[in-house]
């Protein structure tokens, strides 16, 4: 197998992978538009909530309850409530959009749906699991406007405790639509104005002591830096950027991972979707800390490791590296508990209008809270349509990679002669790949333009050494490079040092 300019494949350390190897493009194999009969099956869906199936609901209309999602998202599908009790108590809601009860079991949009698996979001444009009349509109929690959902509703007293919890169907009325900015200006300001703000601020009171005790049980303590573009009106990126994750983030992140495990608690042995993660494997982790020693940190486990590393250049590297020697986190019927954030039992109830396996969470939920035996069903049948699932998520991953490694190419190949500073993010036979520090595009300096010494590969010490003056590029060096050629077709950068 050959690269362009006759690079060959062969070993490789970094960032993405051990290898590298072709794949068929992700991005071709999504499935971009709904068949007829879906989209002629979702248009009769009524939308109006009658009387009757109010009744049969919790009404939370009367309680503050708001949104917090991305400036530019559409398809609202959780929501969250808090309710002053007595002795200093709060009821919280987690209220997700309930998707299954317009998506019946069987029917044609149910069976796209599971097909997609997931939306697929990509730089400029999303593929969504569901016809936008659903996920956008029906289904949506939009603010000022009547909306059925699924509830974990739970008391919770001044330290974050949850003493009780009930899972409900119920209909909700959003007083406030927020975006991740605004609720994260409320919280620096820590002056509320009116009843919003000021359960904003509670919110994030306890949700900063849940995130503190999460982390004490052994959870990791990664955080997330997420590429972002600007877009002009053509859809070409003018603008590359890293988005962190904030305390606004962290606030909904909390209350999402909280009725996640205590609706897993609820399924208790019952047949259920569990999203389950392994420990990793013990030979990468040994790989990955004698790697992380090569650069000088002395933490000894993950936690202690990213404490020491947070802010530095080489987080978002040695973060990426980490989870690749982890095992993934799947589907499965079989609950295993879920090591990364240190849970016993955990499931995904919270994204059905995104994620299929939330819609078969909420079915079943639904089957045990009808009934005070287990549901019948097929184990075999459902840990097929769990695997199923793990991949069509694999494949969307793969696919929303893709996509930025796209976006970035065609955002840099605007910037050729410009020099950026970055990290080495790869050492192979062939070159060093560079990860940019404003923005991560990556590229490679052809081990040919390094004209200052003979450099070969020291795969012990993960590093290129020259062999007359001994400079050593190792995954996590600093370097300055200038861009000299992009190839807009194959995704690929070329970059030289500059010194």
């Amino acid at each position: 197998m050959k690269y362009r300019n006759g690079r060959h494949a062969g070993k490789r350390y970094s960032t993405t992978g051990r290898t590298e190897q072709r794949k068929q493009d992700p991005l071709k194999k999504l499935r971009k538009k709904f068949p007829p009969e879906v989209i002629e099956e979702v248009e009769k869906i009524e939308e109006d909530i009658s009387q009757k199936e109010l009744s049969k609901r919790y009404d939370f209309r009367g309680v503050f309850t708001c949104t917090i999602d991305p400036a530019d998202s559409k398809d609202f599908d959780d929501a969250l409530s808090i309710r002053p009790l007595d002795n200093g108590r709060y009821e919280i809601g987690v209220h997700i959009a309930d998707v299954s009860h317009f998506i019946k079991s069987g029917s044609a949009v149910d069976a796209e749906a599971f097909k997609r698996g997931t939306s697929v979001y990509l730089p400029n444009r999303v593929i969504p699991m569901l016809p936008e009349r659903l996920s956008n509109n029906i289904c949506s929690l939009m603010p000022d406007t009547d909306r059925l959902t699924f509830s974990f509703v739970c008391t919770m007293n001044e330290n974050a405790e949850v003493e009780k919890f009930f899972i409900c169907k119920s209909v909700i009325h959003s007083q406030r639509r927020f975006t991740y900015n605004e609720v994260q200006r409320v919280i620096e300001r820590n002056k509320p104005t009116g009843i919003a703000e000021r359960n904003i601020l509670t919110l994030n009171r306890l949700a900063a002591i849940i995130r503190k005790k999460r982390f004490k049980n052994g959870a990791f303590n990664f955080h997330s830096h997420e590429v972002r573009f600007k877009l002009d009106k053509s859809g070409n990126p003018i603008e590359a950027y890293l988005e962190d994750s904030d305390q606004s983030h962290w606030l909904v992140e909390e209350f999402m991972l909280l009725a996640n495990k205590k609706v897993a608690e609820y399924a208790g042995n019952r047949l259920f979707v569990y999203r389950i993660h392994d420990e990793p494997d013990k030979e990468k982790l040994a790989t990955f800390f004698t790697f992380v020693k090569t650069l000088g940190f002395k933490g000894r486990n993950l936690n202690s490791i990213f404490n020491e590393v947070r802010g530095r250049a080489e987080e978002p590297m040695l973060e990426a590296i980490a989870l690749r020697a982890m095992a993934k986190a799947v589907y499965s019927t079989n609950n295993i508990g879920h090591y990364g954030l240190s849970f016993k039992n955990y499931t995904h109830f919270t994204s059905p209008i995104r994620r299929y396996p939330d819609i078969i969470v909420h079915r079943l939920l639904y089957k045990y809270l009808l009934q005070s035996t287990s549901a019948k069903g097929n184990k075999t049948a459902l840990e097929e349509k769990c695997k199923h699932c793990s991949e069509m998520e694999r494949s969307a991953i793969d696919a929303e990679r893709k996509g930025i490694k796209e976006m970035q190419t065609r955002y840099i190949a605007g910037h050729v002669g410009e020099i950026f500073d970055g990290i080495v993010s790869g050492v192979t036979s062939w070159g060093l790949y560079v990860s940019l520090n404003s923005n991560y595009c990556e590229g490679m300096i052809s081990l040919r333009s390094l004209k200052d010494d003979h450099y070969e590969l020291n795969e012990a010490d993960y590093c290129l050494k020259g062999k007359r003056h001994g400079r050593i590029f190792r995954m996590g060096s600093p370097v300055t490079v200038r861009v000299v050629r992009v190839d807009k077709e194959a995704s690929q950068i070329d970059f030289e040092e500059v010194r």
